[in-house]
């Protein structure tokens, strides 16, 4: 029975935060030409993801025990043989992070932060130095997250564990109730909401749909192209004249 509490409130909810901010900027990306204002929102999503990640740094330092890095089972002889148990039918259970999912986790921190990071570099002025690099990670975010996805599944199924819910009610079943966690952190829930909303709000307001630029922190950032329709706009006074 699924009763044992593992995963505080602030960390479920970053799981779907981060989710979906990587969601909306890759298929705004991906489906919407760069010359379009829509463009812009996917590096506005990209900036506050990359903020969130820097959030989760944090909390991978002083939140709960299963949320912290140092829960994290990132031993690669453990990776081994967490696979060799999958292919043997192996019933072990992890109550937090299992060694797959450990790895996995700490790859889309990096990938997203250095999506978010290449993304700023290229709103500076330097889109064709980083635009490969950053594209490459995208695509490379891509496949862990389906690798990951099919991990889950996978996990499900040979230990009958169903760890995709504990990431909705941050529950996992377990033979030693000593080990749940005291409280689910309701407070820097609320925290965390505040401080996503708030710098959403700032993201926006700072933004200029005209010039398509976004004042952050005293820097002037381009979020997207505008060279053609300036250019047409030349050409249709040089016709005039």
């Amino acid at each position: 029975m699924r009763s044992t509490l593992v995963y505080d409130i602030p960390t479920r909810l970053f799981h779907w935060l981060f989710s979906g901010l990587f969601l909306l900027s890759f298929s705004i990306a991906k489906t919407v030409d760069d010359e379009s204002l829509v463009f812009s929102y996917h590096m506005l999503s990209g900036l506050l993801l990359g903020g969130l990640v820097l959030w989760r740094l944090i909390w991978g330092v002083i939140g709960s025990p299963h949320a912290r890095f140092s829960g994290f089972s990132l031993n690669p002889l453990h990776l081994k043989d967490y696979f060799l148990g999958i292919a043997s039918g192996s019933k072990k259970r992890w109550l937090g992070h299992n060694p797959a999912s450990s790895w996995a986790a700490i790859t889309m921190f990096s990938l997203a932060f250095g999506l978010a990071g290449t993304g700023y570099l290229m709103s500076t002025g330097n889109k064709e130095a980083f635009e490969d690099i950053h594209e490459f990670m995208a695509n490379a975010f891509i496949v862990i997250t389906v690798l990951h996805i099919a991990g889950v599944v996978i996990h499900s199924m040979r230990h009958r564990d169903a760890i995709a819910l504990s990431m909705i009610d941050g529950k996992k079943e377990s033979s030693e109730p000593a080990t749940a966690i005291p409280s689910s952190r309701g407070l820097a829930a609320i925290v965390l909401i505040a401080l996503v909303m708030s710098s959403g709000l700032y993201l926006f307001k700072n933004f200029d749909t005209q010039t398509r630029t976004l004042s952050l922190l005293g820097q002037t950032l381009q979020l997207g192209e505008v060279e053609n329709e300036n250019a047409n706009e030349h050409e249709n006074e040089n016709e005039n004249d």
